[in-house]
């Protein structure tokens, strides 16, 4: 009921130890003592979800156990000065009468979400929109309320809300349930009686007239024109998510007015080129007790706010006058079908989420499952009354009076005032102390560092032993198959419901450098612009007919025995029903034989749309972009993924999509196609049932018979493409038939890795770091001591200097497939001072101080990366990339098994000690003076 983020707090606080693990932060060392496969926690409007997941039924047992007593029986200590709450500590702790400073991870969380103004927005939008009970308060905290959280109401949250009588259980997975029901009765529910709640959270009162408001946020250095920065959306209460018929049909009537280009709203809004994309949190939102819809648009200008609720109004009128066409209908309902049948990793965590709202509303989450009998009910709906829809919309937004407008500007002095009101907060609590409060604090903070620093025993968790681990991955049966000639295609048979994957990667090795940055912009609109005798609108309306997306994506692919070589190419990816196959493989050929680079006005509005969800997606991913920046002077792929996805293109279609003229670019996409759309330098790949497999053949073999090749004679390679056989895998091991896959690395003798130190600077209240190091490729024994090292410095140094002393929401180190060892902080208050703590995590290992049992706790947490579990649509997917053998990968399996002690040590020195490898720093953050005086950092 207030935004101090007591749920939130609590949400970290309960995972810090219990009455039966009474150590600090099980969940953290759970990590390492597991294979589980996901393992987090949530927290959302009006609930907190505490998820795992694992393939090993004895670690089930164990992590259901750790979760249980964590969330019922937690050690709730006096927690103000706790490490995952928020602590006050002294910037100099020789002088207890130093200004005081705030540090927290949910503090810092908190602070980082809202450097993102689409978060901003919406969370207005909803505090705004339902300003009657909880959701007109922020359930995960906002910085200014969360330093006044007490223990005390930490504690009675706990008890008012933590009760089995106020929970809900969920399982999902092929283990059996009895066992999990009768650990749960054991160690949760036996333990309680039933209590009467008071948690139900009462209907939003309707309001009698609609209601405007105006708020502000940080200006968006990345924004293509820094004049249109207004965002507005106009949103409309809905009825109880608990109908569940009701909110299936209000979903479906939301992705007809808003979803792709035939929408009334995307040719409304989108296409008035008033804006850039659409406004946040657009469409149907069944997170709340009652749902509501929102739509509207960013990046406009502040004049054209009362044009765009005009457009707005005028729509929905035209579309109670007119309706909806039946083939957009059927696209959505086959959609729904797709996505019933199509199996991903984490299908049953996505139930979860799914029914996890409704159902802590007392709705049936049975019937919310029931997807086949909503679409039944619909039709009828549908067949008995043509104008079901129309009505729907001028029942719930014409009519509706529970509307909100709200309009976002950006104020110059934002992030300063935000400041400020942070430092006055700061100073009414220091003023408010006596001197033996100071004192008190002082010694606490002492007290704090000093347990933060000391080892704890975590004997009493519950763990598994490396001798647990498979020894031996179960291998992929696969067929390679020669197609139109010479185009090599990948068959493997899975069991995928039904369901056609289909897959294709074309290699760039001749493509010119100058084309090389807009690859990434080519990809996004290439099944976007029309192909064939189709048009965009009629494109799009096919692809939602007949498949369940088709994509393309720009790839680097790392060698696995060479670090200066790699491939790079495009990956195409789509699936659909097996009925459908031939229409989806048409589209294909569609694409890649006549693609549309005509449309200049409908390319200026992807172009729009992708450069606002780049420069959205920064505050969100800042330690990603800092660390593909800290490695691109260290290897020739590292550049070229600064080029792809780092802020290098963030910072390119910025450019573009300012410009008045975006005609020579769209020129460059027919250029680029050239090189891309043929079956001169093309893979594919398909998975599907067996039964599918002769048709497929059949199909798959016509696509490329129909495609085009570049060149009727052979041109000699350029002198830096190497032509590589897969290893043995691909053609002679017994699991995998057929013929030999040759992939075209490129290969660069002259390049010298170097050290880079950039500094982009951004108006955030918390900093993303990110440092790399150029190690050994994924075939060099070394590599699998660097992934152990990597777990063993996350957990046992780098967890507890960068977020329990910290305060950073999140870091640690990461060794990735392409030999790069990335040290990273998320939402971290420090910037130098987390790049002093990476320094010493390195002293740290090369001088052993570790034990036997953290050795074996990290290959746990590696093997539980390692042997995460794979859908039947990316089985094999390893092979057809990257040329792995499940021979290779069960050799480097051996490696890291074979991981000691002393290897450790030594790959640390080899590797990671000053002066031995290239290293690369980058930062994303606020000013910072020490940086700003030190010639060797690049300001950006």
């Amino acid at each position: 009921m207030d935004s101090t983020g007591v749920p939130h707090v609590l949400e970290h606080t309960v995972l810090c130890g219990s009455q039966k693990y009474p150590c600090r932060d099980p969940f953290f060392k759970m990590l390492n003592r597991s294979l589980s496969t996901f393992m987090n926690a949530f927290t959302a409007s009006d609930y907190t979800l505490y998820p795992f997941s694992t393939q090993n039924p004895k670690d089930f047992q164990n992590l259901l156990s750790v979760y249980l007593d964590a969330t019922f029986f937690p050690c709730l200590r006096e927690l103000d000065f706790w490490q995952e709450g928020w602590r006050l500590e002294h910037e100099n702790p020789s002088d207890p009468q130093t200004a005081l400073t705030f540090k927290g991870v949910v503090f810092n969380e908190m602070k980082g979400a809202f450097a993102d103004n689409e978060r901003v927005f919406s969370q207005h939008l909803q505090n705004l929109l339902l300003p009657d009970h909880t959701y007109a308060v922020v359930s995960g905290g906002d910085p200014l309320c969360i330093p006044d959280l007490t223990w005390k109401q930490l504690r009675h949250f706990h008890a008012t809300h933590y009760h089995p009588s106020n929970a809900r259980f969920f399982t999902y997975g092929s283990f059996p349930l009895e066992q999990h029901l009768k650990q749960i009765h054991e160690e949760a529910l036996s333990k309680f009686q039933k209590i009467e709640l008071s948690t139900a959270v009462p209907p939003q009162k309707p309001w009698d007239k609609p209601r405007e408001f105006q708020i502000t946020c940080a200006p968006d250095s990345l924004a293509a024109d820094s004049s249109k920065q207004t965002t507005v959306s106009v949103s409309f209460l809905l009825p109880d998510i608990t109908d569940t018929f009701e909110a299936f049909t209000l979903n479906l009537l939301s992705s007809l007015l808003i979803g792709g280009p035939n929408s009334p709203f995307y040719k409304a809004l989108i296409e008035s080129g008033l804006g850039t994309d659409f406004s946040p949190d657009v469409g149907y939102n069944g997170h709340t007790r009652e749902a509501y819809f929102s739509v509207g648009l960013q990046g406009i200008a502040d004049k054209d706010v009362q044009t765009v609720r005009d457009i707005i109004d005028r729509t929905l009128e035209d579309v109670i006058a007119k309706g909806f066409e039946g083939d957009r209908i059927e696209a959505l309902l086959h959609k729904i079908e797709i996505q019933m049948k199509h199996q991903s990793v984490s299908f049953g965590l996505a139930l979860t989420s799914y029914i996890a709202s409704c159902w802590n509303h007392d709705g049936d989450p049975v019937e919310l499952l029931q997807l086949g009998r909503h679409v039944a009910q619909f039709r009828q709906c549908l067949k008995e009354n043509p104008k079901f829809l129309q009505e729907k919309v001028k029942q719930y937004f014409k009519n509706n009076q529970h509307k909100l407008t709200l309009s976002m500007t950006p104020d110059d002095q934002y992030s300063e005032k935000q400041t400020q009101m942070e430092t006055e907060k700061l100073k009414r609590k220091v003023s408010s102390l006596s001197l033996e409060d100071k004192q008190q604090i002082y010694e606490k903070g002492l007290e704090l560092q000093t347990q933060q620093s000391e080892a704890h025993d975590a004997s009493c968790l519950p763990a598994l032993k490396v001798s647990d681990i498979e020894r031996s991955i179960p291998f992929t049966e696969l067929a390679v198959v020669p197609a139109a000639g010479n185009v090599p295609v990948q068959y493997c048979a899975q069991p995928t419901n039904g369901v056609v994957y289909f897959r294709a990667f074309c290699s760039l090795h001749s493509l010119p450098p100058e084309l090389g940055p807009y690859v990434p912009l080519f990809c996004s609109v290439l099944t976007k612009l029309g192909c064939g005798s189709l048009d965009y609108r009629q494109q799009a309306q096919q692809i939602e007919l007949k498949t369940g997306g088709m994509s393309a994506a720009p790839h680097v692919l790392p060698d696995d025995s060479q670090l200066d070589t790699y491939e790079q190419g495009v990956l195409f990816s789509s699936f659909c029903l097996d009925r459908n196959l031939p229409d989806m493989m048409h589209l294909w050929a569609d694409i890649f034989n006549s693609p549309c680079f005509e449309e200049e006005e409908h390319f200026r509005v992807l172009v729009k749309m992708a450069a606002q969800e780049l420069s959205n997606g920064v505050p969100d991913s800042g330690h990603l972009y800092a660390s593909i920046c800290a490695s691109r002077t260290l290897t020739p792929a590292g550049d070229l993924q600064e080029t792809f996805s780092g802020m290098e293109q963030v910072r390119l279609m910025k450019g573009v999509a300012e410009m008045a003229d975006i005609a020579p670019v769209l020129e460059k996409l027919p250029r680029i196609q050239q090189y891309l759309l043929d079956c001169e330098n093309m893979r594919c790949s398909v998975n599907a049932t067996p039964q599918q497999m002769s048709q497929t053949e059949q199909v798959v073999g016509d696509f490329l018979r129909s495609l085009g090749r570049r060149r009727l004679e052979q041109e000699p390679e350029p002198p830096q493409v190497v032509q590589k056989p897969a290893p043995p895998g691909w053609g002679s091991s017994s699991h995998v038939s057929g013929s030999q896959v040759l992939r075209k690395l490129i290969t660069d003798p002259t390049f010298r890795p170097c050290q880079m130190k950039t500094h982009f600077l951004f108006p955030f209240p918390v900093n993303y770091v990110g440092e790399c190091v150029r190690t050994a490729p994924y075939t060099d024994p070394d590599h699998a001591s660097l992934k152990i090292l990597a777990s063993l410095m996350t957990a046992k140094f780098l967890h507890t200097e960068i977020r329990e002393k910290g305060g950073a929401y999140g870091g640690g180190a990461k060794l990735s497939h392409n030999g790069i060892f990335t040290f990273y902080s998320y939402r971290d208050p420090r910037s130098t001072e987390t790049l002093q703590a990476f320094a010493e995590a390195v002293d740290w290992a090369r001088s052993g101080r570790f034990s036997q049992q953290d050795i074996d706790e990290a290959k746990l947490s590696v093997f539980s990366q390692v042997d995460a579990p794979v859908a039947p649509s990316s089985k094999g997917m390893d092979h057809f990339l990257y040329g792995l053998s499940d021979e290779l990968k069960q050799a480097h399996r051996e490696q890291l098994f074979a991981v000691h002690r002393q290897g450790l040590i030594d790959v640390s020195d080899k590797y990671l000690g000053i002066g031995r490898s290239p290293h690369g720093l980058a930062l994303l953050g606020p000013e910072n003076m020490k940086i700003a005086s030190d010639p060797s950092w690049i300001i950006r």
